[in-house]
């Protein structure tokens, strides 16, 4: 979706709270920035894989 049709759903108003609201966090710490490197970029094949439900005969 672009800018535009965000702005056009969602009107100027409320386009303008929303930036309103995201000056006003806090930036965030040097560790939540290091958690969340990790957790971007972890490659999918290193996450176990669930197991097949065993045979119930």
């Amino acid at each position: 979706m672009t800018r535009a049709e965000r702005l056009a759903i969602l009107g100027a108003d409320t386009v303008a709270a929303i930036h309103a609201r995201v000056a006003l966090a806090p930036e965030p710490t040097d560790e939540l920035v290091e958690e969340l490197r990790r957790i971007m970029a972890r490659p999918v094949d290193c996450l176990s894989a669930p197991r097949p439900a065993a045979d119930a005969a």
